[in-house]
């Protein structure tokens, strides 16, 4: 009766141990789609080769819609008390995120001399939105730039050097007249230039408003200069591209369409993220260039895209995971690999230094010229109750884009809204 009951006890604890070795830990992983092109199969693929190399682990990944809506499903879930281990969201989110009280600071997990070098290794530019208060609260991941894409065909059609695009706003009107093509009834068949104005229209203007020395916030997100005087005189240059010289589109322009209406060859030049750089290349059937975006008073871009954030209801098992994936998806040669499928900015210097974005590069310039813009590069507009501070000026900016208003109204008023926005939190 002895040994049977020994015999017993050994099975139970073989049981325990087999279960304890299968056990995992789940890490839920929103992710947004917001741009064209296979993501969510480079993303499951990525999820499935973590799990492998780690057994510890199980990543989940949830295609959560545009950021606008991944935002929102992230912060509803927080309130009901299950929110995701870890997400992709805009590095513009990390002010809302630290007021709802919604995610841990990555320094929390930073503990050995490799964990500090990794911290270093990111491009300078894309942690100015993931920091503030003595913290990182987010790395990036999905980051990017405004730059201009341009069709050479088109170009050389027009008498243009196709291997010259625009250096500065002057280039740009004047090319943009002769780029401009009308039918016999006067209908523009073709615009010169096409810079999006709805689902991200602030960031595009942070273009506009960086070349002309304007800044639209503060680094402590309290305080925004919509209504600065260079702010103004940018906003009055865009409207001015289409009301004044007829080389853009009227009114609001489509941010999702904007690619397919420059491989369509309805617009010779637009603006736009370089996370479609790889969409465009795939479909466009014409030679194109990239370059960065012409300068008015200096050159500058916006960074934007997306952080690698954890999620401070999550177990403290889910959070060290969450971690250990954001160290794997950022390495050097897997943050190259990205970089190549998506055309989003690799997010470290060194992943430049891999033989496979070397390759990459050599056969395909136009994919170091985002890298090329950071130097330039500003903060994403960012601030506390981004996204409605934000929304002020996207209305005021559509107001005067379609003639509601005058620029110095609407960035008058964008301000007022701003100001109430914000009032709490100076």
């Amino acid at each position: 009766m002895k040994k049977l009951l020994s015999n017993m006890s050994v099975l139970a604890a073989g049981l325990c141990l087999s279960a304890a070795a299968l056990a995992k830990t789940d890490i839920t992983f929103y992710f947004p789609v917001a741009v064209g092109g296979p993501i969510t199969k480079t993303i499951d693929k990525y999820a499935a080769d973590f799990n492998q190399q780690n057994p510890d682990y199980n990543v989940i990944p949830v295609y959560s819609g545009t950021y606008q809506e991944t935002i929102v499903k992230v912060l509803t879930a927080h309130k009901s008390g299950k929110p995701p281990t870890a997400s992709i969201l805009l590095s513009t989110d990390t002010f809302t995120l630290v007021d709802e009280d919604a995610i841990v600071p990555i320094d929390n997990f930073v503990k050995t001399d490799a964990d500090r070098e990794w911290m270093k290794s990111f491009f300078p530019a894309f942690m100015l939105n993931g920091q503030f208060g003595g913290k990182t609260w987010g790395v990036p991941f999905q980051r990017s730039t405004v730059v201009l894409y341009w069709n050479k065909e088109l170009f050389k059609e027009a008498g243009l050097d196709p291997n010259k695009p625009p250096q500065n706003w002057a280039d740009t009107i004047e090319m943009g007249k002769k780029l401009t093509k009308k039918d016999a009834a006067g209908n523009v068949t073709q615009w010169g230039i096409q810079v999006p104005s709805s689902g991200f229209p602030y960031w595009l203007f942070q273009g506009f408003s960086t070349q002309n020395n304007g800044i639209l916030a503060n680094a402590e997100g309290t305080q925004v200069k919509y209504d600065d005087p260079a702010v103004v005189e940018a906003l009055s240059y865009w409207v001015d591209l289409s009301r004044k010289y007829g080389i853009h589109p009227p009114g609001v322009v489509e941010w999702g369409t904007t690619p397919r209406d420059f491989m369509e060859k309805k617009a010779a030049m637009i603006w736009t993220t370089t996370g479609n750089l790889t969409n465009i290349r795939t479909n466009a059937k014409f030679d194109f260039g990239v370059a960065m975006l012409p300068e008015g008073k200096r050159r500058g871009s916006p960074t934007g895209g997306g952080n690698f954030f954890i999620f401070k209801k999550a177990s403290v098992a889910e959070q060290e995971g969450a971690y250990k994936f954001a160290k794997w998806l950022t390495e050097p040669k897997r943050a190259a690999q990205w970089s190549i499928e998506t055309g989003y900015v690799a997010v470290s210097p060194a992943a430049y230094e891999t033989d496979e974005l070397k390759k990459y590069v050599a056969g395909f310039p136009q994919a170091i010229v985002a890298r090329d813009q950071l130097p330039f590069a500003v903060a994403e507009l960012s601030t506390h109750d981004n996204q409605r501070v934000t929304k002020a000026l996207n209305d005021g900016l559509q107001a005067a884009l379609t003639g509601a208003k005058t620029p110095a109204q609407a960035m008058k008023d964008a301000q007022a809204e701003a100001n109430r926005l914000l009032r709490s939190y100076k």
